[in-house]
């Protein structure tokens, strides 16, 4: 089980630490319920150095990014974040993933924690014919999320920061750090990544400021309330963007990239099964594999499922029968023993507040 440069911090904090992607993680400090509110309501930071970094470097560098992501990261600016996905030939999905241009010859991959080994080999292999040096850089960089509405006075005055000139997917570089208007979480915040010195020094500042810090449970009930998809559940090798609802992210008008037809043929014609919201008359909480029915037949089960802490309402998003997506269509889920009537919403059960 690997640690994180920040594990000793979290034990000290008394944190629960459970398995995750191979690490040894924080879930919780105090409370899944206190560590959301902070996010949304003041600041919180996140200890995300589990998450993968890799740097695509040469003449083609340009072009084998494109190829391989589908977003269009042509012409874009030095500065600029983009978020999209790899995908096999079939459309089904490799892995979401944001792209970082640090220069003309230099684009930032970063990855999720659970798909680098995976990732880190889907680059490389299609990185054939190109001329591009590829570096996996995640053993060695470390990474905090400082996320909340009061995230850009929590950079500036508690780490000396300067970053209001920054917006919403945008970056610059600060000697070794990197530094991004970017999150999970649906509230204005922060990536900062570096060596782990950096990092150390700046959760320590963090913590004597009483900022909360914030464990992967709330992490993933913040995104689910904006309708942020996680990659096993929202999106797999099964489960495309177009079936997600993600095709914004996926430029089928740009030159070829992996998959391209797929999706094309996806979006063009329709697909099975589609990731909708679902929204239930009652408290019961649906979870990750629980059916979805309708009609008297199993259309579906639920993907990510909780009971929103911010709108106190039971919601989940769901994989089901596209005949069946349309908003307003009556369904149920099956809890045990018990259905409990819903109906189908749009997947974003929380407006999201980014600065623009």
């Amino acid at each position: 089980m690997k640690r994180t440069c920040l594990y000793d911090k979290h034990v000290a904090l008394g944190a629960l630490m459970q398995p995750f992607a191979g690490y040894d993680m924080p879930i919780q400090y105090s409370s899944i319920i206190e560590e959301h509110q902070a996010v949304r309501q003041h600041c919180g930071v996140f200890d995300v150095s589990h998450m993968g970094e890799v740097l695509v470097e040469g003449a083609d560098a340009e072009r084998f990014v494109n190829h391989i992501f589908t977003n269009d990261v042509r012409g874009i600016e030095a500065g600029k974040v983009l978020y999209g996905m790899m995908c096999y030939p079939d459309g089904g999905t490799v892995d979401d993933l944001l792209v970082y241009k640090f220069a003309d010859e230099g684009f930032w991959l970063v990855i999720n924690a659970a798909n680098i080994e995976k990732d880190v080999a889907w680059i490389r292999k299609n990185a054939e014919g190109f001329d591009v040096r590829i570096t996996d850089e995640s053993d060695y960089t470390a990474q905090i999320a400082v996320q909340g509405p009061e995230s850009e006075r929590i950079m500036e005055e508690v780490l000396g920061i300067p970053c209001s000139e920054l917006v919403f997917y945008t970056f610059k570089r600060l000697d070794d750090l990197v530094v991004s208007r970017t999150g999970y979480t649906g509230e204005d915040g922060f990536e900062i990544y570096g060596e782990t010195p950096f990092i150390t020094h700046l959760w320590d500042l963090l913590m004597e400021a009483g900022v909360q810090p914030c464990g992967l449970g709330c992490r993933d009930t913040l995104r689910f309330e904006v309708g942020l998809p996680l990659y096993g559940d929202e999106l797999s090798e099964q489960i495309s963007p177009v079936m997600s609802g993600l095709s914004m992210f996926c430029k089928l008008d740009k030159t070829e990239f992996i998959g391209k037809e797929a999706l094309l043929k996806q979006k063009t014609e329709g697909t099975e099964r589609r990731i909708i919201g679902i929204e239930l008359e009652d408290r019961a909480i649906p979870r990750h594999g629980y059916p979805v029915l309708a009609e008297g037949k199993e259309i579906g089960e639920v993907t990510t499922g909780y009971h929103s802490i911010s709108t106190d309402k039971s919601v989940c998003m769901a994989l089901i029968d596209s005949a069946y997506a349309k908003i307003g269509t009556s369904v149920e889920i099956q809890i045990r023993k018990k259905t409990f009537p819903g109906v189908v919403v749009k997947k974003r059960f929380y407006e999201k507040n980014y600065k623009k």
